[in-house]
């Protein structure tokens, strides 16, 4: 099964990633093994850097991880109970009717869906749940200056760079055809505590700002730095909030 069709905004920082980027709520995968049939496993798909399979871990018997990029499991920590793979979302080893819960998180947007979706019905015991998950802009102040300038920086010369599936989080996945029986996840909520070097480093993470650089070799993080400055004092650690969209759907 060949992997170099794959849109692959990621490996090449793949560290990077793995550093900076902000962490799920435990609660969601404590709901998440509550309503699946059981807790034997979980199929953790486009894991990146394991970050979500290591916190199913501690809910799933089994948590296989797959992710179509070898760079990016390079990056992820070893951990009992966790085993991952080398593999396309949507065309897996996995075994019909083998996982009680499906996760992704902050990548379904990248999948092809009908395919991926023709998976999730193979690989899904009966009433198995399908979740996934994504993050929007965070927040900081409230609106305030500080969430003014990285909607600013976000909406700006970085935009045209932006790949098209971004399209699909700012929409909250309401545009997506899940196929399943949808469920009522309880609110979730991502927060994080940082300075402002964190946010900067966050920032860094995200693909347009990469694209940006390679296609002008500007580095538009380095004007938007020196404006945070002014607003946010070294060493201050704030708390960030991501609005977290949680869609949960249930197999027959």
């Amino acid at each position: 099964m060949s992997h170099a069709a794959f849109p692959d905004h990621f490996s090449a920082h793949a560290g990077q990633y793995a550093a900076h980027r902000p962490r799920y709520p435990d609660a969601l995968w404590r709901w998440l093994a509550h309503v699946a049939p059981a807790q034997g496993r979980c199929w953790d798909a486009a894991t990146g850097n394991g970050q979500a399979a290591v916190a199913l871990a501690q809910h799933f018997a089994e948590v296989v991880a797959t992710d179509a990029s070898a760079e990016q499991l390079a990056h992820a920590p070893a951990c009992d109970g966790v085993q991952y793979r080398v593999e396309r979302a949507e065309a897996t080893s996995l075994g019909d009717t083998s996982v009680d819960a499906i996760v992704v998180a902050q990548a379904l947007h990248w999948f092809d869906f009908e395919p991926f979706f023709a998976e999730a019905r193979r690989v899904l015991r009966p009433r198995g749940v399908l979740l996934a998950c994504c993050y929007e802009l965070l927040h900081v102040d409230d609106g305030g200056p500080i969430d003014r300038a990285v909607r600013e920086f976000y909406t700006g010369p970085i935009a045209p760079h932006w790949p098209p599936q971004r399209r699909h989080i700012e929409r909250a996945y309401a545009d997506i055809p899940f196929p399943f029986e949808a469920l009522v996840p309880p609110p979730a909520h991502m927060t994080a505590e940082w300075d402002r070097d964190g946010l900067l480093a966050y920032l860094a993470t995200w693909s347009a700002v990469r694209r940006h650089k390679d296609q002008t070799g500007i580095d538009a993080l380095v004007p938007f730095s020196r404006s945070l400055a002014q607003l946010w004092p070294s060493g201050a650690r704030r708390p960030v909030r991501f609005p977290l969209t949680v869609r949960a759907h249930r197999a027959p």
